[in-house]
């Protein structure tokens, strides 16, 4: 298994930031490879799929595990992506910041697919990286 993580310092309190980007529909809202977000449930009806039109065409397919507002965190999988990877499992988490702010943390599990370890790493840190400085030019930091 290989795990990606990376964090960002904002200037902003954590309620603010969650505010933005803590709905499992949000990521279109400050996520620059993310053209839109559409929720839809699944067969069982109890099963939350988020499905992204990325900038320059393709999609990706994602289902909500597990949301806690409370605690400023959601885990999701992918279904279908164009990324090399299988059994994506990843989480947003934004929390306070000793000293004033707020950290955004972004983490995943996931397996190498159709790519060696490496490119898919670097895959994943481009998203990744593509949002966290997006969210520094919003907010600032």
């Amino acid at each position: 298994m290989t795990n990606v993580s990376m964090s960002t310092q904002l200037p902003v309190s954590a309620k603010q930031v969650w505010e933005l980007i803590g709905g499992f529909n949000a990521l279109a809202k400050w996520h620059p490879l993310v053209e839109k977000s559409e929720i839809k449930e699944d067969d069982d009806g109890k099963t939350t799929i988020r499905c992204l039109t990325l900038v320059g065409g393709g999609s990706i397919v994602e289902r909500l595990e597990t949301l806690y507002e409370d605690a400023r965190l959601y885990s999701y999988s992918i279904l279908e992506a164009p990324l090399p990877v299988a059994g994506y499992q990843s989480t947003i988490r934004v929390s306070d910041a000793e000293g004033g702010g707020c950290t955004v943390e972004w983490s995943s599990d996931f397996e190498a697919a159709g790519a060696d370890p490496g490119e898919a790493v670097a895959a994943v840190e481009g998203v990744y990286k593509a949002g966290l400085d997006n969210l520094r030019k919003m907010f600032g930091g």
